[in-house]
């Protein structure tokens, strides 16, 4: 899959995505990283750790968040992605189900779109994937939460509804990659169970996505506040390898490659983000 100008091969890789909230409140970061310069610093950091994509997102989505309108959506993100553009040689994604959003960030230099709705908040959207090209993932949600009766079957469904409605507007099978939406319109049960069984995702044909870093199933596994999951996060990464995922979505960008290199390591005999190998600023740690 070639994201932006960068080729991605997930032949026993997996590649890291490192998030950087343009938001006040983002229920990890927030306000951290939403003045541009702070932004330019912290996406420099997590190139250097060895981030493979920077994934910006300007408005919250964690649980009871407000939605904000479109235009400040713009206005938190914008700027920033121009200015990672100018800087800076890495895929940019954009976190947003919003088509107007979108565009402006395509404009602006994005090369990923990332949907939480898959596609089904705003029937523009698939469109606009499909009239430039771009890369997009689709992750599995429900607007109208309601219980499972059997959670695996009804999700893979669910993400089937998706990609029908990415092939019915044209976009291709090598734009898509597809998230379990861990944390989204699910119990906690539910993400423990979407976690145990990332094989069935396979089934679908398309590169998955995992984005637990720091999220309430590991405060609620480990009973630890959002600052101290770290460890947490970690074992979901080395999960994701071990289950072949394409890509994990993270805050904290050193660590997992770490855990990640040494899980390939264990699993594959060799250092397969070894100094050198990738050109996007992946670096040796030691």
């Amino acid at each position: 899959m070639k994201i932006g100008t960068k080729n991605f091969d997930f032949t026993n890789k997996t590649y890291v995505m490192g998030i950087l909230n343009a938001t006040p409140d983002s229920f990890s970061d927030g306000g951290k990283w939403n003045q541009t310069d702070a932004a330019l610093r912290h996406t420099e950091q997590m190139i250097q750790e060895g981030a493979h994509i920077i994934d910006v997102g300007g408005e919250s989505t964690r649980p009871g968040h407000l939605q904000i309108s479109e235009q400040e959506e713009i206005d938190r993100t914008i700027p920033i992605i121009e200015k990672i553009r100018q800087n800076f040689d890495i895929p940019i994604s954009i976190d947003t189900y919003k088509s107007t959003v979108a565009k402006a960030a395509l404009a602006a230099g994005a090369d990923l779109i990332n949907d939480i709705h898959g596609l089904k908040y705003d029937a523009d959207l698939a469109g606009l994937i499909a009239q430039t090209g771009v890369s997009c993932c689709l992750m599995h949600n429900r607007i109208d939460v309601r219980p499972y009766d059997h959670f695996m079957e009804e999700l893979l469904a669910d993400l089937k509804e998706t990609i029908a409605l990415a092939k019915q507007a044209g976009i291709a099978d090598g734009q898509i990659i597809l998230d379990p939406g861990i944390g989204f319109a699910k119990t906690y049960e539910n993400n423990l169970e979407a976690m145990r069984s990332l094989e069935q995702m396979h089934r679908l044909g398309y590169p998955v996505l995992l984005g637990v870093s720091r999220k309430s199933v590991i405060g609620l596994s480990l009973d630890l506040p959002v600052g101290e999951r770290l460890e947490g996060t970690l074992v979901t990464t080395v999960f994701a390898v071990m289950k072949r995922c394409a890509f994990v979505r993270v805050h904290d960008v050193r660590e997992n490659v770490r855990a990640i290199r040494m899980a390939e390591a264990i699993l594959y005999g060799n250092q397969t983000f070894a100094a050198g190998e990738l050109s996007m600023g992946c670096i040796q740690l030691l």
